[in-house]
């Protein structure tokens, strides 16, 4: 679990997303895909906007980034999250064959490469990634915490 010089650097432009959802009335997550250094996909959940359970930040990063490399293969792609990925984005970033996940808070309810599952490290599976937890951590726990207490005062 190593840092790069330009994780942190990446993990703004997926808070920048995060943010965007935020104030689409969406949970905050973010995540772009970073491809020879340049961002190639990005997304911010539209669960609610789009009315479809899967438009997760992840989900749409995935999608943008292959289609500009026209391949469905992401293997020497790094995928940077706000949050730790569910099963299913976890899921969808082993089978884009993504190198390395960079993201910044655990998810203690959802998480499925650290927390509760370790998707994208099962050895049963045909790809692994690199994971690198806690990039810039506190900033993104913080954008979720105050996400969350907005959406329970309104109750």
């Amino acid at each position: 679990m190593m840092f790069e010089p330009n994780d942190k650097y990446f993990m703004e432009m997926a808070i920048a997303e995060a943010e965007k959802a935020a104030v689409e009335d969406e949970v905050p997550v973010g995540c772009v895909i970073v491809h020879e250094g340049m961002v190639i996909g990005k997304g911010h959940n539209r669960t609610e906007a789009l009315c479809d359970p899967t438009a997760h930040a992840e989900i749409l990063a995935i999608t943008a980034a292959a289609n500009h490399l026209e391949t469905w293969r992401l293997d020497d792609c790094i995928a940077y999250c706000t949050l730790e990925p569910c099963a299913m984005c976890a899921g969808a970033l082993v089978l884009a064959r993504v190198r390395r996940l960079v993201f910044g808070a655990k998810d203690p309810k959802f998480g499925a490469c650290m927390s509760l599952y370790n998707i994208v490290q099962d050895i049963r599976l045909n790809h692994q990634l690199e994971v690198v937890p806690g990039i810039l951590e506190e900033r993104v726990a913080e954008i979720m915490k105050s996400f969350f207490k907005t959406v329970r005062n309104r109750c």
